[in-house]
């Protein structure tokens, strides 16, 4: 074996590909569910990072805002344009000059080949677009484009692309050893964390991709390593998106503490976010807080005074823990303001030969991830002496479902076979070209279009579709992160959990006693409050 990948978030989806695609043999090892950690908590943004100009990024920005071309392209299903509104009032720190100034900014590093061009606009501009915007004090704004994606199906298409070139993947499989021979490190030791199964997989080359793990992962190749990262909580909450009316998304400073945040359209709601808290936890168990959640409503109530938003209209939240470069490395003074901390990312090896790859974001993956693999190529010369090619062309090749933009054909079968067309319009945004997939297991069994939830658009068909081809394993792969009725549902998805059940069953063999059982685990999950702590005063 060539390569070992350990962790099936983004940047190791995009290894995995990177490096299959080069003709090298890859096994990716992700402990849990893939993109179960970071990559699914993330602000669905894949953004050039218009904030941060204003810390000086440029070349960041630069490469953000090519590598959003280049997925907009691969992915249009998943990756998708978002008009922002930018509003600007008197006294806040972001004035009408400056932003003006950065907004040629963003479309000059951009080629002025941006989404689109952005827009200066007056006051009553501002109102037309976001009648619920705070009046007073408003003197405008601007209006850009930039791309909201779904994340948690961007690492799911970007390893089934690394699949379809030979890589194999093993979830829910925890790495407990490195293996070494002479000091260097030639594998891994796994544990099925299912059937509790031991087994070892030798590499040539061990690619540590596991985020905030990064730093643990580093120790079992060398104890004596100091930390390199800085752990930071991305808090977002889930409310309903007529509070704040949102016809497009929203980028606004929080007059709490004036910083830059987000208030963003997913169907029927909106998302807020996002924090940038230092936590001393571990990445295993972060959850979002009712303090994080009361910052955020404060901040929006302060944006659309109407919303008048309590922790009462939390429909769901979400936690991710951001591995920042700042604490070993000297990028960032563990006293810095977390925004201040650079977003960029490095790749080193290890004292055993470890490659390890940290920092970045969700929008440089494919970089990030060429980056790692010119790496492992470098280090597999040494070793074999053979070459391996300069570059797979993860730039031209489309992720599974996005071969065109042109889905009028699959929405025109859709209605034939009898879906909604609200379904219709859910399946091609979620699957792409796959949507001809979903339609033909209807065809072969039409109890397979039945509606999951009373309350959603989604169909008994994709949960089929999630395990035979989307590795799915367990219920909460299936409602949290392919199909996110979590999310989108007034009961976090506990509707559909028999047919779910049911129709996994069916599908991965389980009997009675396992159907129970991980009926019962995806209860106990979506029943825990969406906030944790003790709950401060009202927002």
């Amino acid at each position: 074996m060539d390569l070992v990948v350990v962790g099936g978030g983004i940047v190791g989806a995009g290894v995995a590909r990177d490096a299959a695609m080069r003709g090298l043999s890859v096994v990716l090892v992700e402990q849990g569910d893939l993109g179960s950690g970071t990559s699914s908590k993330s602000s669905r943004l894949i953004h050039g990072g218009l904030r941060y100009l204003e810390q000086g990024h440029l070349g960041l920005v630069a490469e953000a805002t090519r590598e959003r071309a280049v997925l907009l392209r691969i992915a249009p299903h998943l990756v998708r344009p978002l008009p922002f509104v930018f509003p600007v009032h008197r006294g806040e720190r972001v004035g009408r000059w400056k932003l003006a100034a950065g907004m040629w900014l963003y479309d000059l590093l951009a080629f002025f080949r941006n989404v689109r061009r952005h827009r200066m606009l007056g006051k009553k501009a501002v109102l037309a677009l976001e009648p619920m915007v705070r009046e007073r004090g408003l003197v405008g704004g601007a209006r850009f484009f930039d791309a909201q994606c779904d994340d948690a199906r961007l690492v799911v298409a970007t390893a089934r692309s690394a699949q379809h070139h030979g890589a194999r993947i093993a979830t829910y499989t925890s790495v407990e050893e490195l293996l070494k021979e002479k000091g260097r490190v030639t594998g891994v030791r796994v544990v099925d964390r299912l059937s509790g199964a031991r087994s070892v997989v030798r590499a040539r080359v061990v690619v540590n991709a596991t985020g905030p793990w990064s730093d643990r992962l580093r120790r079992m190749e060398d104890a004596s390593v100091s930390a390199r990262l800085r752990l930071t909580r991305g808090t977002h909450v889930v409310v309903p998106r007529e509070r704040v009316g949102l016809e497009q998304a929203l980028i606004f400073t929080s007059r709490v503490d004036g910083r830059v945040m987000f208030a963003l359209p997913w169907g029927r709601f909106a998302y807020l976010g996002t924090t940038d808290t230092d936590t001393d936890g571990t990445p295993d168990d972060i959850q979002p807080t009712a303090e994080d959640a009361v910052y955020l409503l404060r901040s929006v109530n302060a944006e659309f005074p109407s919303a008048r938003l309590a922790l009462a209209d939390v429909r769901s939240a979400w936690a991710g823990v951001r591995p920042l470069l700042g604490a070993g490395d000297g990028t960032g003074p563990k006293g810095a303001a977390t925004a201040s901390v650079s977003r960029e990312h490095s790749v080193t090896m290890g004292a055993g030969g470890m490659i390890t790859v940290a920092g970045g974001k969700l929008t440089t993956y494919r970089s990030m991830a060429a980056e790692v693999v010119d790496a492992v190529a470098k280090e597999l010369k040494r070793q074999t002496g053979h070459k391996v090619p300069a570059e797979a062309r993860t730039d031209l090749e489309p992720l599974v479902g996005g071969e065109t933009q042109d889905l009028a054909p699959f929405r025109e079968r859709g209605q034939e076979i009898g879906l909604p067309d609200a379904s219709v319009e859910h399946l091609l945004r979620q699957y792409g070209t796959e949507t001809a997939g979903i339609y033909n297991l209807c065809l072969l069994d039409r109890t397979l279009l039945r509606p999951l939830h009373p309350e959603h658009p989604a169909i008994c068909a994709e949960v089929v579709h999630a395990v035979r081809r989307e590795l799915a394993v367990r219920v909460e792969d299936v409602l949290v992160r392919r199909i996110h009725l979590y999310y989108e549902t007034s009961d976090r998805g506990l509707a559909a959990i028999g047919r779910v059940t049911n129709l996994m069953g069916r599908e991965l063999d389980w009997d009675e006693a396992r159907m129970i059982e991980e009926a019962e685990r995806y209860r106990a999950f979506a029943e825990r409050p969406p906030l944790g702590g003790p709950t401060p005063p009202a927002p």
